[in-house]
This record gives C-alpha cells, structure tokens and sequence, in this order.
C-alpha cells in the first residue's frame, strides 16, 4: 500500500505557442515516457479487461465485487502494488488525470496518446458511477489492508475478503464524496465534446455527491475505519469540499459553486492553509491555483478579494517548491524535492504538474513572474525547474536510475506488486494460494517476472539511495497518484521536444520580506494570525551557549476563532515544549482545540545557537 477547464485548460494549452518557446534538445525521450505512463493504468485495472488492454499479462479479476453487498462494484483501479480498491486516491488519481488532459490534451494527440488518456480516465468514472448508487450513498472501498497485507496473491486470484465499505448519512464522508465528486466534474469537462450524454451524466452524479458531501459532513476514515491505517484522512474534509466546488465551477459556470469557494475559504482552510505538499490526502494547493486562475481570467466578480488570498497561498506553494520561498521544500544532493521516504515521488510529480500550470498560466495572461521572498520566479525559470525534476524521474540522479519502470536501461525490477510479482495467470494457470506467493515468490531474489511498464514508483531517500528489493515497499511500490499529474508534465514536454527556449520577459522585482519568525503576515497570507518570539534565559554549558524562546501564536481577529491550527517549525536544534507533532507541521495540545478572538498560544523550545528556529502558520480555518 503507498502510505503515504476546458475554457481555461483549452487556451492554456496554447502556452507553447506564448512566451515560453520551446525548441528541440533535451535528453529525453517525453512522448515515450507518456505513453509508458498510461499504458500503466492498464496494469492496474481491476474488472473485466476490454478486448483492447494492452498489458496482456493481466486478466479479469474482481468479478464479484460488491455481490455480498447487493450492488455491483466491478471494475475501478487497485491503488498500489495490492489488490484493494482505496476510493479516495483513486478518485485523485482519476481528477488529475482530467486535470493533465485538460491542460495538455492537444499535446497528447499529438504524441498519439489522447484516446488512452481519456480510456484511462473513463475506466474510473464508469465505476465511480456504480459505487454511487443513490444520491446519499458511495461506496468508498473493496477489500482491505489488514486482510490484504496477510496475502501475496495475483488479482486474478483472490481469496481476500472483497467487502465492500460505503458511507451514507449516518455514516458521513465528505471528504471521499467530494473529491469523488472533483473526479466527476472534472471529467465531465473531458467527455463533453465527444460523449455529451455520459459528460451530463457525471455531472448529475458529482452534483449530488458535493450536496451529500457538504449536507452530511464527517471524516470517511472515521465511518470507514478499515481505510485508517492506509489512506487516513489528516487534513480532514474542508480541502476536499473547496476543491469539488471549484471543479463544480469549472464544469457549470454555475456561480453559486464560485461563491461556495470564496464564502467557505476561512472555514473551510482555503485562505489559511499555506502549505508546499499536494497529493491524494491534502489538496488545498490546487484548490488554490484553481481559484488563482479564476481571479486573473476575471471570473472572480465580487469575489475578487477573496480569491487574491487564495492566490497568495498558491504562490507561496510555487515559491517554496523552487527554492525561493520564505521556507522551502528540501532537495536531495541530486536535486531531487524531498518531503518523506515513503513514496517521495509522489510529492514530485504532484508539485511538478501544479508549478507547470501556474508557470503557463502566469505566461499566457501576461502577469510574468511570481514574486518570491528571495526573488522573482520566472515562469521560465519555473518550467526549468520541473524539467529538472523530471528527468531526475527519468535518470538523471547520482544513481543513473529511472524511477519510471521499463524506461532506460537501468530502472528497478523488483517493483513490490503482486500482479507483477507472480508469473502471469497467462503463462501459468496454475492456482497461487496466499502463502505460496510470500513463500515461492515475493522472497525471489530475481526480477519480476512481469514488466510494470511505466509505474513511477516511490523512489529514493533524502540522499538519493535507493535500493531494489521487493520488501522496500517504501521505495519500491508505485502508486496510481503518483503517474496521474505525471501525464500532463510529460506531454508538456514532449510537445516541445523538451528543450526550453527563454523569450524576453519584463524583470520583476519582489518585494522583501521580513523572516516568517517575527510574524505570520510577513511571508505567509495568514494575517490574522501573529507569532512573535522572545529570548527569555540564556545559559553556559560545556562551553556552548544556550537560548530559551518563548513564542506566542495571536488570533488577532476582532470575531472569529481559529481552529485546526498547525505551525511549522525548522531549524530546531533541542528539545520543545507545549506543540504536539502532526502529519503537517505542529498542533495545540489537545486541551487548547481553539484560539478564541484575541486568545494566545505559548511554546517554548531550547537553541543551542543565537539564530532562532523559523516558526510559521502552515494552516489554520477561521470560523
């Protein structure tokens, strides 16, 4: 398990052609990475294959899923590298890859690959609409880790429990209804010009799963509770019901979705988070680039102010990822971002599409560059830097290993998958119990004796290392979110050969910012937030000098209260007090769930340096 529009996407596509040039070069082979890419959905298919797969070592699987409970859930996409139906990721696997057709759909058909995309694309969709069989029920899961995780078993064939898991009003899940409902409108945008009936069709579904989502509110991971340990919900729902409203936006033009958005961004966390990791669990940066486009396209109307902030979030997402933020995501030696060494990749190639987008989009409206603390980001520059992230994918690491299975010479063969794994049902009738493929074939020293073409999987560690081995399911197991975001960047690519090509653009300078240490407001959109940091004792020992600190974190709101509040902290060198550490940054202990108006939180930490840690706001709702 990896732990872990058409208007607007119609003209963006068209960035090639403004400003950012490109021209032939570049070392890679991008249109064949993009094919391999999709073709490793196909992999992952879960149901009855169509007459076309192409990835012939796999066959039908998951025939009965949802019999036991009445409903029929086959079909869909296996996550990982096992054999469950996760519904969260692969509903954000299935939003990004609309997202990346939308973006660069003419570039696929130019590299040959828009019919797969859309096919891959549709494969979820068409279950999506059967896990949704009533307006107030989704089924978000079949199967599960635990049972899962005691079995080595080809798809084809399973003896694990094929329970289905559903949320309903008396069992919510907003946060699994609405982004089930952003992959649906999404994808509505996709099918429109081609298949109007199954575009309007989705559109109905992700209408009603966005007023059950936000009508009956509640954690999924809280009603289905076997999805905790695997895909647990840490940034709650709020990120989720913001970005099914903008994707509900995008598809209708329906402004009641737009005033959703702007209405809800201090509630809901929109407005307050400002954080530099994207992925299948917190959305909140796209949610932000969305609402970023529709204020400089001038759709915002009277939401304008509203969206600006979100707009500040979102470039303070750009900035930290290329390095000229007020804090910025760590690099590898290689080059390589760096946010955990489980599945890191994902994180990459997340950031990568996002910082694509924004750079085309802020080239295309003739805005230019983003103003960073350190300096302004080109949307050259930008690009540059995605690029460099890719072929790190690729193979340009200190390794001289592609992350990208079956591209290069050298890419990692004992991918941890069980389909993969074991030989083809194909080649091999022969039934694989459980503990025969732990015992005949997950321990085999030897390569798999099946190609996952194409699979990103979770890639190396802080210092580049990586080792090939099936049980490093850390590093070893690919991911479908991890390829979805993947697909527009590498299409981007491949339409310009990958060589960039650097036009004149008007310099901007950025306006200096004071360190985030001092106070919230000066490097982050958080105003009603205030942190300030005191030296309260210093003392010797062993010839070292000591500095005690106290900070105070203000709620400077004149009515509202903040909630879910979560600092960051770096550059820590000893101990700290009165924060509890969380999957994004740091949390109030738990007896302080709110900052009332006016209302303080204090900590204390111990520098064994006179340069204090830098303590930021990475996320708060006002409500």
């Amino acid at each position: 398990m990896a732990n872990g529009a058409a208007t607007l996407f119609g003209f963006l596509a068209l960035a090639s052609m403004v400003k950012l040039g490109f021209v032939a070069g570049g070392g890679h082979d991008y249109a064949m990475a993009l094919r391999k890419s999709i073709l490793y959905f196909e992999a992952q298919r879960s149901g009855v294959l169509p007459p076309n797969q192409r990835v012939s070592w796999r066959a039908s699987s998951g025939l009965f899923d949802g019999k036991a409970n009445g409903v029929d859930l086959v079909g869909g996409y296996y996550d990982a590298g096992d054999n469950v139906k996760f519904g969260l990721p692969m509903a954000f696997t299935v939003t990004m890859m609309s997202w990346s057709i939308l973006e660069y759909g003419k570039q696929m058909a130019a590299a040959g690959e828009l019919r797969n995309a859309m096919d891959a694309v549709k494969w979820g969709t068409d279950y999506f609409i059967k896990a949704h069989p009533e307006p107030d029920v989704l089924y978000g899961e079949v199967g599960d880790g635990d049972t899962d995780h005691s079995c080595w078993q080809r798809p084809e064939d399973m003896t694990t429990s094929r329970q289905a898991f559903r949320v309903d009003p008396q069992h919510p899940g907003s946060d699994l209804a609405a982004e089930t409902a952003a992959a649906m409108a999404a994808a509505s945008i996709v099918f429109r010009g081609t298949y109007p009936g199954y575009a309007n069709l989705l559109l109905v579904h992700s209408k009603q799963l966005f007023e059950f989502a936000d009508k009956y509110r509640g954690k999924y991971d809280a009603s289905i509770t076997v999805a905790r340990n695997y895909y647990g919900s840490f940034s709650g729902y709020g990120d989720e019901l913001l970005w099914a409203a903008a994707w509900l936006f995008e598809a209708t033009e329906d402004r009641s979705y737009l005033e959703y958005l702007a209405g809800n961004g201090d509630a809901l966390g929109g407005t307050g988070w400002s954080i530099n990791q994207f992925g299948w669990d917190v959305k909140y940066p796209g949610v932000q680039v969305l609402a970023a486009k529709f204020l400089i396209q001038g759709r915002a109307g009277d939401h304008a102010a509203a969206l600006q902030r979100y707009r500040q979030n979102a470039e303070f997402f750009v900035c930290s990822c290329v390095g000229k933020g007020a804090v910025n995501v760590a690099r590898t030696p290689g080059g390589m971002m760096y946010h955990q060494r489980w599945n890191n990749l994902q994180f990459v190639t997340s950031a990568s599409f996002l910082l694509t987008v924004y750079a085309d989009f802020a080239s295309i409206s003739g805005r230019g560059a983003v103003r960073c603390p350190a300096g302004a980001a080109q949307p050259f520059d930008i690009l540059k830097f995605v690029k460099s992230q890719v072929n790190y994918i690729l193979g340009d690491n200190p390794r001289g290993t592609s992350y990208m299975v079956g591209y290069g010479a050298s890419y990692p063969r004992q991918v941890h998958h069980r389909g993969a794994s074991i030989v083809s049902i194909k080649r091999d009738p022969s039934f694989v119990s459980c503990q025969e493929g732990y015992s005949s074939w997950y321990g085999r020293q030897a390569g798999n004796p099946n190609l996952l073409d194409g699979a990103v999987v979770g890639g190396p560690d802080e210092y580049d290392d990586f080792a090939d081995e099936r049980d490093n399911y850390e590093q070893t197991e690919a991911a479908t979110y991890n390829n979805a975001p993947l697909l527009g960047v590498l299409a981007r690519l491949a339409a310009s050969c990958g060589g960039l090509k650097e036009e004149e653009y008007e310099q901007e300078t950025a306006t200096p910012v004071m360190n985030r240490t001092s106070s919230s407001s000066s490097s982050l959109p958080a105003t009603a937030i205030a942190i300030e940091q005191n030296v309260t004792r210093t003392w010797a020992r062993r010839r070292r000098t000591y500095y005690r600190y106290a900070v105070t974190v203000t709620n400077r709101s004149r009515r509202k209260t903040v909630r879910e509040l979560h600092l960051g902290v770096s550059g820590l060198q000893g101990r700290l007090w009165g924060l509890e550490e969380a999957r994004y940054g740091y949390v109030p202990p738990r007896w302080l769930p709110a900052l009332r108006p006016g209302r303080s939180l204090r900590f204390t930490y111990v520098q064994p340096a006179p340069a204090p840690a830098n303590v930021w706001v990475t996320g708060y709702k006002l409500v």
